[in-house]
């Protein structure tokens, strides 16, 4: 049972992969709208902003002003790319040593415990919850089920079985829902640091993201 849950689980990852490719291809074949603003700076600068300070908490106001939703957010991502991190190797890797098992278990158990509170946040906060959709909330929840089976296993070998059944569940529907974000988010920024170095306002933006 072991065996065909772990290829149940392989099947879904390279079903997720083929995915996000296919929507990565889609995308690039996408036309910008036509800017016939005359560059006023360099792209690159806008760029290499949107990946590095503009993506720091204070560098945008819903963040500056909800520090424990970012840090949520932050720390549901660390154990999002952990839980995925443990599930590659353990294609590879029957049993991690004890002390790396513990570490990535707190870490990834902890992440799931912040995706249940997302799911909480989007039902109790009415901003939230009026712009979520059945797809936001289907998303968070395959994916912190996911990892806290992926935490339960690095503790008790037990779990592998429902930890790869569930995987499976959430890598097939990855591609297909919106996590799949995942590939779109890194579109979305180069999108807007290409827009914010043309108009050579970056340097404008960095100096209110300071507070200065």
């Amino acid at each position: 049972m072991l065996s065909f849950s772990k290829t149940i689980a392989l099947i879904s990852l390279l079903f997720f992969f083929a995915g996000i490719l296919y929507h990565y291809f889609v995308t690039r074949k996408l036309k910008l709208p036509p800017d016939f603003a005359r560059p006023k700076g360099s792209w690159k600068v806008g760029v290499l902003y949107s990946f590095t300070f503009g993506m720091m908490p204070w560098a945008k106001e819903s963040t500056r002003k909800h520090w424990l939703a970012y840090l949520r957010g932050v720390a549901f991502h660390i154990g999002i790319f952990t839980g995925l991190f443990t599930l590659a190797l353990s294609f590879f890797i029957n049993q991690f040593n004890e002390t790396v098992n513990l570490i990535f278990a707190l870490i990834v158990g902890f992440g799931a415990l912040m995706g249940f509170a997302g799911i909480v946040m989007r039902i109790v906060e009415r901003n939230l919850r009026e712009i979520s959709t059945l797809d936001d909330f289907i998303s968070v929840a395959l994916v912190s089920i996911s990892l806290a089976f992926i935490a339960l296993a690095l503790i008790e070998p037990a779990f592998k079985i429902p930890m790869y059944l569930v995987s499976a569940i959430m890598l097939f529907y990855a591609p297909l829902g919106k996590v799949r974000h995942c590939l779109y988010f890194f579109f979305s920024r180069f999108f807007f640091g290409l827009h914010l170095g043309k108009r050579g306002i970056v340097h404008r933006f960095t100096e209110v993201s300071y507070g200065k």
